[in-house]
């Protein structure tokens, strides 16, 4: 076959056109990108960077790094982020919610300043890694298992981390954070540190929260925290003159100040892999991977749904982990959904995502002109709108229905509050993701099977007793079995099935499988176990509505020949109580008889749909 020049030339179009729909899909917005678009975008941009450059330093002040990494991360993920995700919805950057993990690793792990440095670069790079896999292999649809009481009690526990450890910002005093720190022995360091406060930076702490407060109240539409630290800047440079000028003063110090950013900071940082440090990092970098992939995917739908349009977690997901891969070149710290920014960038009118390019470029203009700047900013300044940025993580009302609505999520939140406070961040959050797996997996393994026959007025209705029936008498059983029949479930359905078999009466069970889903190799098993169980007590199983995907799983496994196929009717669309009569009429002639009594047996959930009941139609 020849293929010609054209062919070749077309196909190529295609590929090309295909990776840029696939995997740049930024393109599709700047083909139909206007004047219009390109101002709500540039709105949106200044509105987000006003707020991310201070923000972005508090996060690299939370995390216990340079104040520049948290910058570059704001820069360099809000760059690369909307290449690959398309949408709006989120802004990605560092957030509160990582940069108190990250700290709680590296605490964890024990290593000095410098190392922790150099191992950034490898440890972000495993995160962007387990992300883009993750979203392609689409890990977000196993986030619904996950209960919001997790993500709720690791945000509460997070921002009393923030407070505590940063009260001693405030009191302008240095505390030792050693390796294996909880809460408790954090604060209680800051407490023995509280005579040896500095009076200077109290003051000015004070000054700032008066300043802080007041601002929220009144002008809450401005860019607060900038034109407090810039406020701020001033009145430490004052009390410093004031503490230089006067000699008995000059025991107390002068007002502690951040480094300033230099542009030679920014550089490209690869990371150095070797086994030891792969090994070391996995947990931490599967860990911060789910947080940021939760986190993400929780704020992207929120805003989407603000704005009443559909999320396309996996392509958000992408956007995230080439964010990280992103912040790990240029030296930045983990990156997630922020969802301060994302709620700021969509309610000012953003329209594409050009609008999260816009702000890191500018927060970039502004590095380059303010930055060698901050090195006025004091630290127990930010360390005070830290602190206000910690006690608004906590959401009363959030916590009051976690609480309040199931047990399940109570206790999901206690376990997930209490293992980040006693043990560790990053175990808390496994602990609180295992707990809420194993109540969903307590509530989707629990079927119920109860008996049901006609009362007098001939409605089906539930009985509280079996029904005693005449010696001799022969019983068919039609169980209706819905919901999940998966592994967690399967045991206790096999158990219930035996208890029902020990009627002596029953000779026949028809299984009606239209509605039971997840069927796997325990409950094949199960079922197996349940069919030579009846055989040796002289009775038989019969199969009725069984869908293509069970049929297929029954064929596989071979459990088809130990029932008998005869036995086993397929569902029929067309008409849907054909497959159950041709049952019945294979159970009458397995019992030589037309008199046989006929029980009906349904699980909880056809009971809570169908509360009235309905007739008996068999």
């Amino acid at each position: 076959m020849a293929i010609h020049r054209s062919d070749i030339s077309a196909a190529s179009a295609f590929t090309c056109k295909l990776c840029r729909l696939d995997f740049v899909p930024l393109v599709r917005t700047l083909r139909s990108y206007d004047r219009q678009k390109a101002l709500a975008d540039l709105k949106a941009g200044l509105n987000v960077a006003l707020l991310a450059f201070p923000q972005s330093m508090a996060y690299a002040v939370i995390a216990g790094l340079p104040i520049f990494y948290g910058l570059f991360t704001e820069i360099f993920a809000g760059i690369f982020g909307p290449l690959f995700s398309g949408s709006r919805f989120i802004i990605a950057g560092a957030t509160n919610a990582t940069a108190v993990l990250f700290f709680g690793t590296m605490l964890a792990l024990g290593l000095p300043q410098d190392q922790i440095l150099s191992i950034i670069p490898l440890l972000l790079f495993m995160v962007s890694l387990f992300i883009i896999i993750g979203s392609m292999l689409g890990a977000a649809n196993l986030l619904q298992f996950v209960s919001r009481s997790v993500i709720t009690g690791y945000i509460t526990a997070a921002s009393l981390f923030i407070i505590v450890n940063q009260s001693s910002k405030v009191l302008g005093v240095h505390v030792d954070v050693e390796r294996g720190f909880t809460l408790f022995g954090l604060a209680w360091k800051t407490l023995m540190a509280v005579p040896h406060a500095h009076l200077p930076t109290i003051f000015l702490s004070v000054i700032t929260a008066a300043c802080y407060v007041l601002m929220q109240r009144k002008l809450p539409k401005l860019p607060n925290v900038a034109l407090i630290l810039v406020l701020m800047s001033v009145c430490g440079e004052l009390i410093n003159m004031a503490i230089a000028s006067f000699a008995p003063l000059q025991g107390l110090g002068p007002v502690s100040r951040l480094d300033g950013i230099s542009a030679a900071s920014l550089v490209i940082h690869l990371p150095h892999f070797s086994l030891d440090a792969v090994n070391m990092l996995l947990q931490p970098a599967l860990v911060i991977a789910f947080l940021c992939t939760l986190e993400a995917t929780s704020v992207g739908k929120s805003v989407a749904a603000r704005a009443g349009e559909k999320l396309d977690v996996g392509r958000e997901l992408m956007g995230v982990g080439a964010a990280n891969m992103a912040s790990s070149l240029w030296g930045g710290m983990p990156v997630s959904g922020s969802p301060v920014r994302s709620q700021l960038n969509w309610s000012s009118g953003a329209a594409t995502p050009m609008a999260p390019i816009f702000s890191s470029l500018i927060v970039l203009a502004a590095v380059f002109v303010i930055g060698p700047m901050t090195r006025y900013i004091p630290s127990g300044a930010l360390g005070t709108l830290i602190v206000f940025i910690g006690v608004s993580l906590i959401n009363r009302r959030v916590i009051r229905v976690v609480m309040k609505s199931t047990r399940s999520d109570a206790l999901t939140f206690a376990v997930t509050f209490c293992a980040a406070l006693i043990v560790r961040l990053d175990l808390a959050i496994i602990l609180g993701t295992a707990t809420s797996i194993m109540l969903f997996l307590r509530k989707a393994a629990v079927p119920q099977l109860v008996e049901y026959g006609a009362n007098e007025e001939g409605v089906l209705a539930p009985l509280d007793k079996p029904e005693v029936q005449p010696a001799g008498r022969q019983t068919i059983a039609v169980m209706h079995v819905e919901g999940d029949l998966f592994f967690g479930a399967a045991e206790l359905f096999r158990d219930q099935m035996r208890r029902i078999c020990e009627d002596k009466g029953l000779k026949i069970i028809i299984l009606k499988l239209r509605n039971a889903h997840h069927l796997d190799a325990t409950s094949i098993l199960a079922l197996e176990e349940l069919v030579r169980y009846m055989k040796e007590n002289d009775r038989t199983l019969l199969v009725s509505e069984a869908r293509e995907q069970t049929l297929r799983i029954f064929e596989r496994s071979g459990l088809i020949d130990v029932v008998g196929r005869e036995n086993i009717f397929a569902d029929d669309v067309k008409n849907s109580t054909l497959p159950t009569a041709r049952a019945l009429k294979r159970a009458r002639e397995l019992l030589h008889t037309r008199d046989a009594h006929i029980s009906i047996v349904l699980g909880v959930q056809k009971r809570m749909d169908k509360p009235e009941g309905e007739k008996k139609s068999i």
